[in-house]
């Protein structure tokens, strides 16, 4: 599959993964990977003292984000409305709909691991974005997601916890995953 540029291009494979690219001068500034659910939960870690939390969602997505350094507010606002608009869902009747029109669940899990790059047998991150802005645009982005799935539907919306380890225990539904860049 071809890369767009300045322009949105999608493309889905035999085996259920669709990469849907939107960039300007071929820079990618933000990554998501989608993956429809059934259910999900996430162990969020706490201190010592504190048992841990389990945030849970039933069918929706879980939405992995990345920010790059490129990643600006701008960035943030164009993810967030892929997510409340893309037509990856399926409602009763098999027609594709966005997450909010099943009335579905969103978890959005930090990834920092999607900026990665391959070079020989390491995966270097120098293209991440600083973990301060990162973690601003991040509650942002669970923010902008969240606002706009309560405006629409009674959709669930959790997020994990910026620049911590988590567990991830997930029914798929499909297996359909999804790679949207901006």
């Amino acid at each position: 599959m071809e890369v767009a540029t300045g322009k949105a291009e999608v493309g889905q494979a035999a085996n259920g993964v669709g990469h849907m690219s939107v960039q300007q001068n071929g820079e990618v500034a933000g990554r998501m990977v989608v993956q429809q659910c059934l259910s999900a939960s996430l162990k969020l870690e706490r201190s010592e003292d504190e048992a841990p939390e389990i945030v849970k969602i039933g069918r929706g997505m879980v939405v992995f984000v990345c920010f790059l350094e490129k990643a600006t507010e701008e960035t943030v606002d164009k993810l967030s409305k892929h997510i409340t608009n893309v037509r990856l869902c399926e409602n009763d009747n098999g027609r594709r709909v966005s997450v909010c029109d099943v009335q579905g669940d969103v978890l959005i899990v930090p990834q920092a691991t999607l900026g990665g790059k391959l070079k020989g047998k390491a995966m270097q991150y120098h293209m991440n974005i600083d973990k301060v802005f990162g973690e601003a645009l991040y509650r942002k982005f669970c923010h902008q997601v969240r606002s706009s799935s309560e405006k629409v539907s009674s959709g669930n919306v959790k997020c994990g916890v910026y620049g911590t380890r988590q567990v991830l225990s997930m029914d798929t539904n499909g297996p359909y995953t999804h790679i949207i860049e901006v």
